[in-house]
């Protein structure tokens, strides 16, 4: 609760101290609130469930962990912001207090009790990411994926709440446990199947969201032309805290009717879907950003096995495997796209052969990139094989071997992706044009590559120190 009081204090607070001259204080200030707030946030670790707004909000290990996550994720996505801190005409001021607007509808979403809290941190999220989307006034992209964002995310929230006004009419309530409760215990039989249906329009709202198959058509396309800086915010926060919400949803509204067999097919059909599609698509991509975003959806169904294998409690093996996973998926992340945002700044171009001799020319992208593909890729010794690893663990020990396998086969497919800009960096030639990617060592971005890739490097060789935290 005292991250969302800094962050909206501090966003308001920078609107109205109009900043707008002052980008090359804005950097480092932006750095230390985050800092500031990662550190408040930690104070209320095993300080047992807190509740404010009449319960509407929940505070617990469980949102503590995944607030912590995101906090550190804008931290170290800040510095590839430079960018915009050397040009005048960016106004830097209301970029920073939207991200900061989105992050507390990020926490909302890890912390919420109350469905209104639901729909209230989705879209304070998503109205400040529309807004980013279409920043680049310049670019034509940038106002198309700002467009498609808004029409389909404007669609998926009115069928996310017409869901939850199906749900309110069988159940009497919008609170979590209540919810839960009406689900085990129906006082009218009859209202069941709009109970079901309400539930399963809630599924695909939050599925919209997170970019799980068949509703992700809009993600590459928004991805692809939304500014780098804030496609990385996007294809990690806003997953991160997707996801969050979606186990919050399952554990304490869904169980019930999970153990009927109503929702476990469902979120079976989306889990194999999205790793197929995912990784199937990022294979036949030519532009390393439309990879990436391809990337993120088969990472969305890596996550869904931890959903499907719950254990009814935000606890164990599944909570423990999505808390990990997203701390090793959003790390890598954000060095892959601060590395194709200084590459693509630099050379113009967003293409494998952008990449090409990278090594000779930047050792220390080259360098950062490859850590990053590889723990994407799930290769041992680096932070993503250990997510997949205790994801997989959980669900093995829930009995889905089978999707296991197909989980297996489906990251032996993003290998062949995944090493690509790896293969242009190391062994291939740059052209004669081909531009330098300048990064002087001392920038907050190096530091930020470097710190990245210690923490991927970190939680592979040492998984212990976050395994079972939940």
């Amino acid at each position: 609760m005292n991250s969302i009081i800094l962050l909206s204090a501090l966003g308001l607070g920078n609107l109205f101290l109009g900043f707008r001259r002052s980008n090359r204080l804005l950097l480092p200030v932006m750095m230390l609130i985050l800092g500031l707030v990662l550190t408040v946030n930690f104070l209320d670790w095993n300080q047992g469930p807190q509740s404010f707004f009449s319960g509407m909000l929940i505070v617990d290990n469980f949102s503590v962990a995944f607030t912590g996550i995101v906090l550190l994720t804008a931290l170290v996505l800040v510095p590839f912001s430079q960018r915009y801190v050397l040009d005048e005409e960016a106004n830097l001021a209301e970029y920073y207090s939207l991200l900061l607007f989105s992050l507390v509808g990020a926490i909302m979403l890890a912390s919420y009790n109350h469905l209104l809290m639901l729909f209230l941190g989705i879209e304070i999220l998503s109205v400040a990411m529309y807004v980013l989307a279409g920043s680049d006034k310049r670019n034509l992209r940038s106002n198309e994926a700002a467009l498609k964002y808004f029409l389909m995310g404007a669609f998926f929230t009115g069928i996310l709440l017409f869901g939850m006004a199906l749900v309110y009419g069988a159940t009497g309530t919008f609170e979590l446990s209540s919810i839960s409760f009406a689900v085990q215990n129906p006082v009218n039989e009859s209202l069941r199947p709009m109970l079901y249906i309400g539930m399963l329009l809630m599924l695909l709202g939050i599925g919209f969201k997170v970019g799980a198959a068949p509703f992700h058509f809009w993600t590459p396309d928004v991805y692809e032309g939304t500014p780098t800086f804030f496609t990385a915010f996007m294809s990690t926060v806003v997953k991160t805290a997707g996801f969050a919400a979606f186990l919050k949803l399952l554990v304490q509204v869904f169980p019930a009717a999970t153990a009927q067999g109503v929702w476990l097919p469902t979120l079976t059909a989306m889990c194999v879907l999205t790793l197929l599609v995912g990784n199937v698509g990022a294979v036949a991509q030519t532009s390393v950003k439309r990879m990436l975003a391809y990337s993120s959806i088969s990472h969305a169904g890596y996550l869904f096995i931890a959903l499907v294998a719950f254990n009814g409690a935000l606890e164990g093996a599944s909570a423990n495997g999505i808390m990990f996973y997203s701390l090793a998926y959003s790390i890598a992340t954000v060095s892959a796209f601060g590395v194709l945002k200084l590459v693509a700044d630099a050379r113009h171009r967003e293409d494998y052969a952008g990449f090409n001799g990278l090594a000779k020319t930047n050792p220390l992208l080259a360098f950062s990139l490859t850590i990053s593909m590889l723990s994407l890729a799930g290769i041992p010794l680096t932070g993503g094989f250990f997510g997949k690893f205790f994801i997989f663990i959980a669900a093995v020990e829930n009995g889905y071997i089978g999707l296991v396998i197909f989980a297996v086969i489906m990251s032996m497919v993003s290998i062949y992706y995944y090493l690509r800009p790896i293969i242009a960096m190391y062994m291939r030639d740059a052209d004669d044009e081909t531009a330098a990617v300048p990064v002087p060592v001392t920038t907050f971005q190096s530091g930020a590559l470097l710190v990245l890739a210690l923490l991927t490097v970190l939680l592979g060789v040492l998984p212990g120190l976050l395994a079972g935290v939940l």
